[in-house]
């Protein structure tokens, strides 16, 4: 009686339900407790500290045991899932390991249970394949990110070979990497001087290998083979085979390679050095007697573009000097002296293959045309064949191996103006009329979109064009397309991603600080942000997906200097001061090309 009187007093002490909420807008909530894992976690680590409700023993070969909680090894590592599943030690409560090494799986239990690893120097050679047989790809992640962190010089190769043995594929990338771009530092350690001849080939090799000078690479085998020389003499013509000797410099080979004792015992060796040898000899002939093959032409992963800009006195006309832009510190430095310059203000500049210049220089009776090899040690400028009409103030562009020179006026009669066009094939080292443009055209601008010409604005003497002129030269054909916004003669024109700039120029009376771009997507010219400074016959070319804006007139009298840069991204110009310490030289030409091994920042 007593005992239902109780249980009837507490349930009559429930109150009532009410309906406190109108079901029409009741939903549902989902709350997650952050740490309440960890705190399961960091119970079930004391437990097993003190052996409680343990139900596996790991022993390691040197004895040692590790205890555990079998289903909380198998939810987090694939391999002890597929052991406490389906194979026999499922039933078991002792399992020998043998694989890893009794501190290593203490350390990957722990992290089982509380998520922490630390990894040293000296455990995390043993520590990532011990991760890689478990299966705990987090740990083998940060094993991975932490030796990319001590990729040095004289670790590298070990790194990469490391990393290939336990397909770390993300660190052998950056290992790989890490080689080629410091090449010329890893070959001085003692690491490369044990590399199997597999790894030696495969590394020298490398079209993106990082190698200014080409002689490194041939010192670099001959210091390997010399090391282990009666086994690995054998074996160096496979090796210079990789080299690409006729690049390196003739002085060079007469001092150097020519005296190399391994070389002369080798006939196939000797045929190397003949074929440089020869290659110095056909470098001052025309393009087309280039080998194709790859030991003559430059590794892409040690060619680094620059401009070189060409200045020359205000005050003194016959002083010329050349200056190369340096990306990586935005500096300039002085260009090796190119013999017999045959670049001045009047002449134009375009560059062939990346490091073949071509200078059109007029006078009163010829127009003629030089080429220099910018590879060379010392650069010779080349008379080659004139051009067929004697121009002035025309315009040059490239597609594939052919110039085309565009436009211009008659030199000593300042009212006769051409629209002829004329094109210089570098491969057969002719020159050859084509179509003539509907319009005569002088001081135009000219760039080159899909294969196709196109001839900016200009002027006839008395008439300032808006015109554009398009070439198709499979068609042999010209044709106007849609007009800029403004007339200009006398406008910097590159092409960048698709695009054609057109910045400065004149208008017929004044210099010009604006600048626009066709698309021939949709055939339409856009205004872009203005130059911050007037210029009249800028440079302007397209370098690092910017676009450089450089020298140009000033009120008809005075030349710029500085350079601005401009960002498609922003749509803004920067502005920048030359430090040339050249302060009465004006930049009259500029083209990128790829930086020779001779021109030195210091």
């Amino acid at each position: 009686m007593e005992d239902t009187a109780v249980q009837n007093c507490s349930l009559g002490s429930i109150p009532k339900q009410v309906a406190i909420l109108d079901s029409t807008y009741c939903e549902y909530a989902t709350f997650e407790n952050c740490s309440h894992i960890n705190g399961v976690f960091k119970g079930l680590q004391s437990l097993r500290e003190n052996k409680v409700f343990c139900d596996i023993e790991l022993e390691t070969d040197d004895g040692t045991i590790v205890f555990g909680h079998k289903n909380v090894l198998v939810s987090a590592s694939p391999y002890f899932h597929a052991m406490f599943t389906r194979f026999e030690e499922s039933t078991k409560d002792h399992v020998v390991i043998k694989e890893i090494d009794s501190t290593i799986l203490k350390l990957l239990v722990d992290f089982i249970y509380n998520g922490k690893i630390t990894v040293t120097l000296e455990n995390v050679q043993v520590l990532l394949p011990s991760a890689n047989l478990l299966q705990l790809h987090y740990v083998e992640g940060v094993c991975c990110e932490f030796l990319q962190t001590q990729l040095q010089p004289s670790n590298c190769l070990g790194i990469k070979s490391f990393a290939e043995l336990h397909s770390c594929m993300e660190l052998l990338s950056s290992s790989e990497a890490y080689i080629k771009k410091n090449f010329l530092e890893i070959v001085k350690c003692d690491e490369f001087l044990f590399l199997p001849f597999e790894e030696v080939i495969k590394l020298i090799s490398c079209e993106d290998l990082n190698v200014s000078f080409e002689e490194k690479v041939f010192e670099c085998v001959i210091n390997w083979v010399k090391y282990e020389l009666n086994c690995r003499k054998d074996i160096l013509p496979k090796l210079m085979e990789q080299v690409r000797l006729p690049l390196v410099s003739k002085k060079y080979i007469l001092k150097e390679v020519l005296k190399e004792p391994l070389l002369n015992e080798s006939s196939k060796c000797k045929d190397y050095v003949i074929e440089a040898l020869n290659f110095h000899l056909i470098k001052t002939e025309p393009l087309c007697n280039i080998p194709e093959n790859f030991r003559c032409k430059p590794r892409p992963g040690a060619l680094q573009k620059v401009v070189l800009a060409f200045f020359c006195s205000y005050n003194d006309k016959e002083d010329y000097k050349e200056v190369w832009l340096d990306p990586s510190t935005n500096k300039w430095h002085f260009a090796p002296k190119m013999n017999t310059c045959c670049v001045n203000a009047k002449s134009e500049v375009i560059v062939v293959k990346d490091n073949f210049l071509f200078s059109f220089v007029s006078t009163n009776f010829v127009s003629m045309m030089y080429m220099l090899d910018l590879s060379v040690q010392f650069p010779l400028w080349i008379l080659n064949i004139p051009m067929l009409l004697n121009r002035k103030d025309f315009g040059i562009g490239i597609i594939d191996n052919c110039i085309f020179v565009v436009g211009g006026a008659v030199p000593d009669v300042s009212t006769e103006t051409y629209n002829k066009v004329e094109v210089y094939d570098v491969s057969i080292h002719e020159w050859k009329k084509v179509s003539s443009m509907t319009t005569k055209r002088k001081m135009i601008g000219v760039g080159v979109l899909s294969n196709f010409l196109y001839v900016v604005g200009g002027c006839d003497g008395s008439v300032i064009f808006n015109s554009v002129e398009c070439y198709d030269p499979s068609l042999d054909t010209w044709s106007n397309i849609a007009e800029m916004s403004q007339r200009r003669y006398g406008a910097g024109v590159c092409v960048l991603n698709g695009v054609m700039y057109v910045v400065g120029g004149n208008d017929g009376s004044v210099d010009l600080k604006s600048a626009e771009i066709y698309s021939p997507c949709d055939g339409v010219w856009y205004t872009i942000s203005d130059i911050h400074h007037s210029r009249n016959r800028p440079v302007v070319i397209a370098f690092n997906g910017l676009i450089y804006a450089m020298g140009g007139v000033k009120r008809s009298t005075t030349f710029y200097q500085s350079i601005e840069i401009y960002n498609p991204n922003t749509d803004t110009w920067v502005f920048m001061e030359l430090d040339t310490n050249m302060p009465d030289y004006i930049i009259y030409a500029g083209v990128v090309i790829d930086r020779p091994p001779h021109f030195k920042t210091h």
